[in-house]
């Protein structure tokens, strides 16, 4: 049975003319640029604005999705899908954040230098095509959060025209619905990393193992779900791991069921989980921000 989880923000519904007001203050926006490089990594957020920049600006929009270790398959395939449902002119390019000792150290800002990374590639490519203006999918929930990228996007010049149209993400799948676009309704996503703890290194290992984990929990039909990746010491090795799993509230009961519960436990051991653990506060976005004292950027 598919989960019904969704990320809601705090905002009040809003009225059909508020949020109709808010998307035509968003199509003059970019309707004001000659061009864009949309950052799209094939999430809610970035899946809306491409559509909306193409539907806009045709061709004069160019998607870039960013390909690298820390980028799921699964969330690549899904930026395909969309690039091909949309008629969005579309390309992938290579980052190389993992290869950078600051991200790969995974400080509190590892983030920072995760969007670093890309914006510096998008930025020369804009460059090259002569185009303009780069804009994000960041939306007005992010402004309370703690987001070190946003640094980065300053630093670069990045436009965020979702957050710039005051679009929250309870409007942003609901235009998306309208629309007709398939991740409408899909779960928050975050890129691999942000399953291991802060501190702890980041590895092209770890992360194959984290994905390869998570795929295996969506093959058993989960769909909210998180691999949390522990590390028993900064010098163990990815096969040393626990795998701290993180269901959405209402798949829990699911998870716990003893036969799926031990198969879980069985196919992750496989893949070279020593210890495989279920969270039993479920799934939160940002959990392992838990304890640290961050303040919104």
């Amino acid at each position: 049975m598919m989960s019904t989880t969704r990320t809601t923000s705090t905002r009040k519904k809003i009225s059909t003319s508020d949020l109709e007001g808010r998307e035509r203050r968003l199509h003059e926006l970019l309707a004001s640029f000659d061009s864009v490089v949309v950052a799209f990594s094939g999430g809610v957020d970035s899946a809306y604005l491409a559509s909306a920049a193409t539907r806009v600006l045709g061709d004069a929009a160019l998607c870039v999705t960013a390909d690298s270790p820390s980028y799921p398959d699964h969330h690549r395939q899904l930026a395909l899908a969309v690039a091909r449902a949309c008629g969005l002119r579309h390309e992938i390019i290579s980052t190389a954040e993992v290869e950078r000792p600051d991200y790969r150290a995974n400080p509190v800002n590892r983030c920072y230098y995760c969007k670093h990374e890309l914006y510096g590639v998008l930025s020369r490519l804009a460059a090259e095509r002569g185009i303009p203006v780069i804009v994000d999918g960041s939306n007005a929930d992010d402004r309370g959060d703690y987001r070190p990228g946003r640094q980065a996007a300053r630093e670069f010049g990045v436009r965020s025209p979702l957050d710039e149209a005051d679009l929250a993400k309870d409007d942003i799948r609901e235009l998306s619905r309208r629309a007709g676009l398939p991740t409408w309704d899909e779960p928050a996503s975050a890129c691999l990393s942000s399953r291991i703890p802060y501190h702890s290194e980041v590895t092209p290992e770890k992360l194959r193992m984290i994905e390869r984990a998570e795929d295996v929990l969506r093959e058993l039909g989960f769909r909210v779900c998180r691999v949390r990746h522990h590390s028993p010491s900064p010098s163990a090795s990815a096969e040393q791991a626990l795998a701290r799993l993180e269901f959405g509230v209402d798949e829990m009961p699911r998870a716990l069921e003893p036969e799926l519960r031990a198969r879980i436990v069985r196919e992750l051991r496989a893949l070279g989980y020593e210890h495989v653990t279920i969270d039993p506060q479920g799934y939160r976005m940002g959990s392992l921000n838990e304890g640290l004292r961050l303040r919104p950027t």
